[in-house]
This record gives C-alpha cells, sequence and structure tokens, in this order.
C-alpha cells in the first residue's frame, strides 16, 4: 500500500500538469475492480482549506453536492450497488437528506458507506442509511446533533432543562436566566427543537428500513441507536470522535477494513490521493466515480 509521501512523490514523479487527477483515478479504478461494485468518493478538504473565520462554507455538505452526484452517478453501472468513499465534517441536514434520497433512488438500498478517516455529524448520518459501514482502526464516526446558527440545538433545549430545574428550586434565578435567553433571536429554541426532531426521524427511518431491516425489532434498535448517537450528555463536543467499537457499542453495523488486507490497501492508496489533491491543488471538494467524472470545486 503506498503511503502519503509515497503517493506525492508518485505526483512529483509524473510531468503531467493533470498528475493529481491520474493517480487518483487510477486507484479508485483498481478499487471498484476489485469491489465489483460502483465507487464514487466524496472528499471535502476542510483540514487544509481553512479560512480566518473557520472552515470554509462550501467543505460543508450543501445543496450543490446534488450537482456533483448527479455528474458521477451518470452512466455509471447502478446494477451492482454503491460503494461510497465519504469523508466529510458534515453539513446540511435537508442537504444530506436529499443526497440520501437520490442515492437511494439511484442504487436502492444496496449502499455500503466506507469511512477511510473521517465522517462526522450530517457525514454519520449519510453512513447510518448505508446496509453496512465499514471502519479503519483509526476511523472516526461522531454524534448527529443538529447546529443551529453555529449552536448546538440539544445543548440548547438542555440549558433549557436545567433553567426550569434551577428556577423552581431558587426563584431569584430567573433573573439570571432572563439575561440568557434573551441573547436567542426569534423562533430560536422552536427551531433548535424542529431541527433535533427531523434530524432524529431521519436517521431512525434510514437505520430500520436499511442497516436494520433484517431485524424483527428494527424500528426498536433504529430509535436506541438513534438515542445514543445523539447523546448530548455523553459526549465532549459536537466533534466527538466514535471509533469502530464504540460504533458497534452504539448499534452500528460495522465492518472492519482490516479483514480484508486488500481491501484495505486500495481504500486508503485512495484517501491518500485525494487528500494530496486536496493539499497540492486549489479545490475544496471533489465527487469522482471510476469512469474518470469528477466534479471539483475549487477556492476562489
Amino acid at each position: 500500500m503506498p503511503s502519503w509521501n509515497e503517493i506525492n512523490l508518485e505526483v512529483n514523479n509524473d510531468p503531467d500538469p493533470n498528475a493529481c487527477d491520474k493517480v487518483r483515478l487510477k486507484y479508485i479504478l483498481e478499487l471498484e475492480t476489485y469491489v465489483n461494485r460502483t465507487v464514487i468518493a466524496y472528499y471535502s478538504g476542510y483540514w487544509q482549506k481553512q479560512l480566518p473565520t473557520g472552515v470554509h462554507p462550501e467543505c460543508a455538505i450543501t445543496d450543490l453536492d446534488m450537482n456533483g452526484l448527479m455528474a458521477v452517478v451518470h452512466k455509471v453501472d447502478r446494477s451492482r450497488g454503491l460503494d461510497l468513499i465519504l469523508h466529510t465534517p458534515g453539513g446540511g441536514i435537508e442537504a444530506t437528506r436529499a443526497i440520501v434520497e437520490y442515492l437511494y433512488s439511484m442504487f436502492g438500498k444496496d449502499l455500503r458507506v466506507i469511512v477511510p478517516h473521517i465522517a462526522l455529524s450530517a457525514g454519520t448520518m449519510i453512513a447510518c442509511s448505508a446496509r453496512t459501514i465499514v471502519l479503519g482502526k483509526h476511523s472516526s464516526l461522531g454524534p448527529t446533533d443538529p447546529q443551529i446558527r453555529g449552536f448546538a440545538a440539544l445543548g440548547i433545549i438542555a440549558e433549557i432543562d436545567r433553567a426550569i430545574v434551577e428556577i423552581k428550586a431558587e426563584p431569584l434565578k430567573q433573573l439570571l436566566w432572563q439575561q440568557v435567553f434573551s441573547n436567542y433571536p426569534p423562533n430560536f429554541i422552536l427551531d433548535c427543537e424542529r431541527s433535533i426532531k427531523g434530524s432524529k426521524s431521519m436517521v431512525t427511518e434510514w437505520l430500520s428500513n436499511n442497516m436494520f431491516a433484517e431485524f424483527d425489532d428494527a424500528a426498536d434498535r433504529a430509535v436506541e441507536t438513534v438515542s445514543k448517537l445523539m447523546d448530548y450528555e455523553g459526549t465532549s463536543e459536537h466533534g466527538h470522535h466514535f471509533l469502530a467499537p464504540k460504533c458497534r457499542e452504539i448499534g452500528l453495523k460495522i465492518d472492519n477494513l482490516e479483514n480484508d488486507q486488500k481491501l484495505q490497501e486500495l481504500v486508503l492508496s485512495v484517501h491518500h490521493a485525494f487528500v494530496v489533491t486536496l493539499d497540492r491543488t486549489n479545490a475544496i471538494k471533489i465527487i469522482q466515480n471510476a469512469k474518470g467524472a469528477a466534479w471539483i470545486i475549487g477556492a476562489g
């Protein structure tokens, strides 16, 4: 398996100005040939493309991604199922819903999500739509608690519950909590509640109808799993990392990447090839298939 340094050197030694594109295509095609399934990679450059104000907004999952997915799904074999290689910090809930429903409409429920390193937040939600998730020992999923205007929706609701308890015990604390809640914009709490309800319902439905569909208690399993994925008190932050053993404990179907040495080598080669591209070019996000079609958003 070529390391990141070796793939970077491979690009360096190729005089073709499109060397990054050639190397990515080489490894994703090798992976598709091995698994005998359609392979699409979705990569966000959120590590590489930082702005003074934080991560570039186009690094997130957005409605614009649908254009990329349509471009790379066009003319691929949809009868073999889909292996989606996913690397993302997350993004919009409704954009995520649209992506999953589109992939279902194209490939049915025969979806496997492979996470070479990280798929957090809405990325974890996409992973939950699959039949199985493939994780390496170093790979991570994360909580699916929604963020509203930069704030954790579950945190806001937990704060309200705490305020109620404290005010009942000490009525004078109402003055303190009034100051806190006066900073919330109109409808903010309602928006938090709506987002939590929508996220929970969406992921529960996907788990029930796909990953847990074989079980008689699929709905109950899904509810329990989602409650663990949205456990605000049980995580340190929105970016909390769930490694493979924890993901199994949560209830998700996880396959070890290391169980198939050839698959591990091919997946990590694809991963390194995409990360090298994001490091060396102005690409912010890359969505690509193994037929050579790629949709790339560049930094302006």
